[in-house]
């Protein structure tokens, strides 16, 4: 969810617009899950089709007058709930939805919220929180463990000097404890040799590893894609924008190992079996980007990737093998300091 911001107000965007509401067909009308509502620019164009309804969530409090915008203009249309999407299903109260979308990732809202921690120019708080957690990168960069530094940087971020940056991290909270961003984006950065020719700040990885441990993003993503499915219609949509390689292995891996034209894991294995855990139609394991004249207007959509699924019309059945296949994060994710 990348939400440039170009006034005090802000001006909104959102990555690959048209290419989701392509897929979406508003046109047709139906009810229209956001899960991640953000500036609201996908719940407002899709709103522009009279026939629509939608349902929006998010996490971050500081939302909650842009959607009550939306709210006040189409009242018998739009409804908005301060929730994780993971409880998606206690919201919809047994309704099912024509399409839900999850646009993955910090906005730029977010990002540019100095008090926030979420930049590497901060003077403030090394917060870091999305909303609905009681984790704060500050208390993990200085209460937890150089082992349990390493795992999170390294597992989370994939950053291939973990163990030197947790290692920096605790001897210099040994001397002063670290309260702000730009602190820890400064250990980062005599931490990590000198790339003439990277283009990425070198914070960028840790700072990304510690914001999906404070606000548990992967358990969150697995939770929410599963409930998504469980109360899609029969020929409804899911559509998934992730921003880093982890989001995207979890959703290329959902769609397509639990798609009708997955590949047998044995020729003895009970063609019925395989069968009735089709929670999606033939998955064609297409890829959206961003186009190159978005990607110059607005340089952070560069690494987004859309993809989206077709609902079945199987019964579900719970896809306990997306645990077991992503174990390592959802147990990094749920131990303490």
């Amino acid at each position: 969810m990348v939400i440039p911001t170009n006034t005090p107000k802000f001006q909104h965007f959102s990555v690959m617009l048209d290419e989701v509401i392509k897929i979406c067909s508003p046109e047709k009308g139906g009810v229209f899950i956001d899960c991640t509502f953000g500036g609201g620019g996908v719940s407002r164009k899709l709103l522009e089709f009279s026939d629509t309804k939608v349902i929006a969530l998010d996490r971050d409090k500081f939302i909650y007058d842009i959607a009550k915008e939306l709210e006040k203009k189409y009242p018998n249309r739009f409804s908005f709930f301060q929730k994780k999407f993971s409880t998606i299903e206690s919201i919809l109260n047994k309704q099912q939805a024509d399409v839900i979308l999850f646009d993955l990732g910090l906005s730029s809202i977010q990002l540019n919220d100095l008090k926030r921690g979420f930049s590497f120019k901060s003077k403030d708080a090394l917060d870091m929180s999305m909303g609905l957690t009681n984790l704060s990168a500050e208390e993990v960069i200085n209460n937890y463990s150089e082992k349990k530094l390493k795992f999170i940087i390294k597992i989370l971020g994939e950053e291939k000097d973990a163990s030197k940056i947790a290692r920096n991290i605790i001897k210099s909270r040994s001397i002063k404890k670290i309260t702000q961003a730009d602190q820890l984006a400064e250990i980062i950065k005599r931490s990590k040799k000198k790339s003439y020719s990277s283009k990425i700040n070198p914070s960028t990885k840790t700072f990304q590893a510690l914001r999906i441990y404070v606000n548990k993003e992967i358990t969150e993503l697995l939770k929410g894609i599963i409930t998504a499915t469980k109360i899609l219609k029969p020929g409804g949509k899911i559509l998934v924008i992730s921003f880093h390689s982890i989001e995207d292995k979890i959703v290329k891996y959902f769609f397509n190992n639990f798609s009708s034209n997955r590949s047998k894991p044995s020729r003895y294995f009970p063609e019925n079996e395989i069968e009735s855990t089709n929670l999606f139609e033939k998955y064609r394991n297409k890829v959206f980007k961003p186009s190159n004249i978005e990607i110059i207007n607005n340089p952070s959509s560069r690494s987004a990737k859309l993809r989206f699924a077709i609902r079945s019309r199987n019964k579900f059945v719970y896809p306990g093998k997306m645990e077991t296949k992503f174990k390592k994060y959802l147990d990094l994710e749920s131990t303490h300091a």
